[in-house]
């Protein structure tokens, strides 16, 4: 995708603190972080989002994250880590590219994570029922 701004790193066409690069993803520092440290791995291959990304690059992507949050944690000296992920822009997705937030955290740094509620009554088999149908289509 020629105006992607995830793809214009990939390609070098755009200043990244780049962190990790193998031949099918690449990690750089997000310019506005949460935390020191927050990365971001994406795909070198343009897609959208996890709905049309190919299971390959998927799988990539996973093995990435999955190794640099370890090295985040021990570099950074992190208390914790979050992995997120925000698909559509009703998710809030900004950059229609995949791409994987990893967030160092630290005792005391003030980020909440996402409100909590109960179940209304017979919601959760609902729920529970529509995602078993849709996976059988």
């Amino acid at each position: 995708m020629p105006d992607c701004i995830f793809c214009k790193i990939v390609r070098g066409e755009l200043p990244s603190y780049k962190v990790y690069e193998d031949d099918k993803t690449i990690a750089f520092l997000d310019i506005r972080p949460v935390n020191a440290g927050h990365t971001l791995v994406v795909p070198k291959t343009h897609a959208n989002n996890i709905f049309d990304i190919s299971p390959e690059d998927w799988a990539a992507v996973s093995e990435t994250v999955r190794k640099l949050t370890i090295a985040i944690e021990k570099g950074i000296a992190a208390d914790g880590v979050n992995i997120a992920m925000n698909n559509r822009e009703h998710a809030g997705q900004v950059v229609h590219h995949p791409h994987v937030h990893i967030i160092p955290r630290f005792k005391g740094d003030g980020l909440k994570l996402m409100p909590q509620r109960t179940y209304k009554e017979r919601e959760a088999e609902e729920s529970a029922q529509k995602i078993r149908d849709a996976l059988k289509q």
